[in-house]
Order: C-alpha cells, then sequence, then structure tokens
C-alpha cells in the first residue's frame, strides 16, 4: 500500500516531478486522489536516482511522512537526473523495520519498489523461502512482504532473466502461493523502467520533451496519461512503451502473443 513514480528522459529537478506538480507524489502522501486502499501514506518514503556517468544510483529514505522532511524539500529543489523512483508509503504492517523498509529498495544498478500487499502475509509466501538461497533470506533489509518480493525478484535477475521476466515471473509466482495478492512492482536501472498492473492503479505518460513517467496515479490532470489496464506489463524506455497481458498463475495455456502499445 503506497504511490510511486519511474520517470527516464531528459535530465529533470527531482522536485519538477515530485514535488512541484499539483497532485505529485509529495501531496499522494496525505492527499491521494486514486488510491483503493489506504488514505494516508505516512510511514516512510525515499528517492533514488542515478547520476551522469554512474550507473549505481544514489538513494535518500526516511522512515517518517516526506511532509515533515525539510531535507527532502531542498535536495529535490537541486538534484538533477535523467532516471529516478520514488516511493511514499502505507505499511502493511506495522513493524520496526523504519527507514530500511522504505522504498526503493536497490541492489547494483537496480530500483525497485512494490505498491501493494501480500495477502496473508508472512505465512503465505512461507513455501518460497526455499527458492532463495539462505543468505540471502538472513540478509533482507527488512521484515517486510515488499522486501521478500525484491528478494525474489532480484534472485531472477541474477540468474539471468531481463526485468520483465523477473517481474513478471515473480508475481505468477506470490499470485499462486498468495491469491488475493496485489503486486504493482516497479523496477529500473536507469536506462528503462518495466512495471506491472496487479491489483491496482498504473499509470503512464509521454512527456511533451521527452522521457517517460510510470507512476501509480497522474501528478496532474494532463489528458496525455494513459491509464495501464490490470494483469499488465509494462515496459518503458525514454521513448516507447510496451504493454503485454500477463497471465493469470491458474492459466496452463501456451502464452498469449503480446497486445502492443507504444507511444
Amino acid at each position: 500500500m503506497c504511490r510511486h513514480l519511474a520517470y527516464v528522459g531528459p535530465e529533470v529537478r527531482l522536485g519538477e516531478l515530485l514535488v512541484a506538480p499539483a497532485h505529485g507524489l509529495y501531496r499522494q502522501s496525505w492527499a491521494p486522489r486514486r488510491q483503493r486502499y489506504g488514505t494516508v501514506n505516512a510511514d516512510g518514503f525515499g528517492v533514488g536516482w542515478y547520476a551522469a556517468g554512474d550507473p549505481v544510483p544514489a538513494r535518500y529514505r526516511r522512515a517518517g511522512p516526506v511532509w515533515a522532511d525539510l531535507s527532502f524539500a531542498d535536495l529535490a529543489r537541486v538534484v538533477r537526473s535523467g532516471a529516478l523512483l520514488g516511493a511514499v508509503r502505507d505499511a502493511t504492517l506495522a513493524g520496526a523495520d523504519a527507514e530500511a523498509a522504505a522504498a526503493p529498495f536497490a541492489a547494483g544498478t537496480w530500483l525497485f519498489s512494490h505498491n501493494g500487499a501480500v495477502a496473508g502475509w508472512p505465512g503465505s509466501l512461507a513455501p518460497l523461502v526455499a527458492s532463495l538461497p539462505p543468505a540471502e533470506v538472513l540478509a533482507l533489509e527488512a521484515r517486510t512482504d515488499s522486501a521478500f518480493v525484491w528478494a525474489l525478484v532480484l534472485a531472477r535477475l541474477r540468474a539471468g532473466d531481463d526485468p520483465g521476466r523477473a517481474l513478471a515471473g515473480t508475481v505468477a509466482e506470490v499470485a499462486a502461493a498468495a491469491p488475493a495478492s496485489r503486486l504493482n512492482l516497479l523496477l529500473t536501472d536507469g536506462t528503462a523502467v518495466t512495471a506491472t498492473a496487479w491489483g491496482d492503479t498504473l499509470w503512464y505518460l509521454a512527456r511533451p520533451g521527452g522521457g517517460t513517467v510510470v507512476a501509480s496515479e497522474p501528478y496532474d490532470d494532463d489528458p496525455a496519461w494513459q491509464e495501464v489496464p490490470d494483469r499488465t506489463l509494462l515496459t518503458a524506455s525514454r521513448t516507447e512503451v510496451l504493454l503485454t497481458p500477463l497471465k493469470e498463475p491458474s492459466d496452463t495455456l501456451a502464452p498469449a502473443s503480446a497486445e502492443e502499445s507504444r507511444t
């Protein structure tokens, strides 16, 4: 349960996407317009971004609400980047993980966020623990459903899956174990954005000056925003968006051909 946003494109100030818009992620922390579950995202926030010439992103995360952090407003006003991922958090369960539980999660060049909740957590995913190396389970950054889902995604990436296959495979695996889960996942390596719409809202915008925004909900009333259908995998570059239907875990038929939407 959260709101998140990712961007790839020409270099912009973080605040141009996160703070300045009338209904940006900053405002969504207390007044989201399209959030179906929960009303206030005050259990932490974070933003990760990429500096020119450095493939490893920087992160700024805090345990409290974004509106209470005066340093973030200053940071967002001056830091520029051509790729970022930001999130504000409404915790599935109260816990003591604080800042460590705030997205984006990171490993190497990757940034990741999960909007939603795993039904029956933690018991529902106990059978999936064996699919991860013990050291990775012990090294989980937080004791949350999102952190565990990230570990599943990361294991697939390290095994050689491309981002789309890693997200789609993880969603299928988790949804099979916990069928009522909401699994809107967001992943970037600074060059492209990959996301899933599974149980919650997802939108994208091709910005007039170039670049693509993928977000839980529009940050303004621009009619160019496009809603992503539920059960869909999205892959976005700076200039193009591809939408591919995701199969239900119970669907044993051969994969359907991709339906593409390009901008």
